[in-house]
């Protein structure tokens, strides 16, 4: 028998900023952790939800009630929209295709490695899928997804398994992009083309670093203009969400986080061309990292760990295969088809974050290499928006496709 302790909110979003300082803590004391600069979040969250499940396998659940936690990532992806004003888009829009093209390109690879481990396994060829592009590219939300439609149309029981390959591939995504994306930067000695340090703006007043280091001259009164118009991006996705939802497009399933983004591409791009106001990036960068690490730390302290516990030893194995040829593919070929530079690497740490779990991994891993290694507002561009909607539109279609074949 089990008990269910629920935590309330207050207390919650306390746990959840003490899970920011358990990581920051333990990076510091953890020669291996900082030399890798294994994200904060990951490190803080994983100790949290190792805690969560011993006590779970003792009886005793944890509940914690985090309202705010989709409310900080729709705000950091207002500030990703924000900050791409239309000359960094003119500077770096066709490597937004060219990301798009290797991510698609990978998703076929990464389906096809699921459903050939699993039918060489003796395993149903559509668990391959599961441990493929509908978990590891898609996340949690089209893991479920996914698991009603195998339900109904082919009797599978999968909901279990598409969690827990979600939850592994989360995790294993924030281990590995900054380790090889830093090994990339080592070894190549790649520089960002705006310096290091903790004095970006200073010199670069436009760009959005990022950088939790930064030292940047914020007022009240910029704060509460800039969280102004964050909230008007959030509160604008719910509304455009539902008037696109009234369309009936069943196929098109767009995330809200991707109509925060585009809103905030648009409010950024009319205020730069009209001059009647000026988003000021350093407001938005403090906002952007706070809401990022925020969001990430309530994630991660909120995994059901144990669900992994659940995955048959051939699924982990497909699970392990993936993850060590997404390594070897950001590293290969991402990096050198993004450009073999500084930036390409930092996008080569991201696809490792989206190709395995989500695009706030991604970003995450992403953050911890420009706090060390100098900005990269190209990287903070093109991975979210390819991650946040166009990779999810290809997934789909690359799906239905091996659904087709396999069926």
């Amino acid at each position: 028998m089990s008990n269910t302790l629920s935590i309330g909110a207050l207390e919650s979003f306390l746990i959840a900023i003490a899970v920011l300082f358990l990581g920051h803590l333990v990076n510091s004391k953890v020669v291996l952790f900082k030399k890798y600069n294994i994200p904060e979040p990951i490190v803080g969250g994983l100790i949290v939800a190792v805690a969560i499940t011993a006590l779970h396998f003792k009886g005793i659940n944890l509940q914690f009630s985090l309202p705010l936690q989709s409310t900080f990532m729709l705000m950091f992806f207002s500030t990703v929209g924000l900050a791409a004003n239309y000359k960094q888009l003119i500077k770096g829009g066709t490597k937004v295709f060219i990301f798009l093209a290797v991510a698609s390109v990978y998703i076929i690879i990464q389906n096809g490695i699921g459903v050939s481990l699993a039918s060489m396994m003796g395993l149903d060829p559509l668990m391959g899928l599961i441990a493929g592009s509908i978990t590891l590219s898609g996340g949690h939300g089209t893991g479920a997804a996914w698991s009603q439609t195998f339900a109904e149309t082919y009797h599978l029981n999968t909901l279990e398994l598409a969690m827990a390959s979600a939850t592994f591939g989360l995790i294993m995504g924030g281990l590995i992009g900054s380790p090889i994306a830093q090994k990339l930067i080592h070894k190549h000695k790649l520089e960002s083309e705006y310096g290091t340090g903790v004095d970006t703006h200073s010199r670069f007043p436009e760009l959005v670093t990022y950088n939790e280091r930064e030292e940047d001259k914020v007022t009240a009164k910029k704060v509460i203009e800039t969280l102004f118009v964050l909230l008007l991006c959030v509160v604008g996705a719910g509304y455009l969400g539902d008037f696109v939802a009234t369309f009936d497009i069943s196929w098109l399933k767009i995330p809200d986080f991707v109509y925060a983004l585009f809103i905030g591409v648009f409010i950024t791009n009319i205020t730069e061309v009209t001059k009647v106001h000026k988003i000021d990036t350093e407001t938005v960068d403090i906002l952007g990292t706070v809401s990022l690490a925020l969001f990430l730390a309530m994630a991660l302290m909120s995994l059901k760990l144990w669900n992994i516990f659940d995955l048959a030893i051939p699924l982990l194995v497909i699970l392990s295969v993936q993850t060590v040829v997404l390594a070897l593919f950001s590293y290969f070929v991402t990096f050198r088809v993004m450009g073999s530079n500084y930036d390409a690497a930092v996008m080569a740490g991201g696809h490792c974050g989206f190709g395995l779990g989500a695009t706030p991994t991604a970003v995450m891993n992403m953050g911890s290499l420009v706090s060390r290694f100098g900005p990269s507002p190209q990287a903070f561009m093109v991975v979210p928006i390819v991650g946040a909607f166009f990779i999810d539109i290809v997934n789909l279609i690359i799906l239905q496709t091996y659904i087709s074949f396999i069926g």
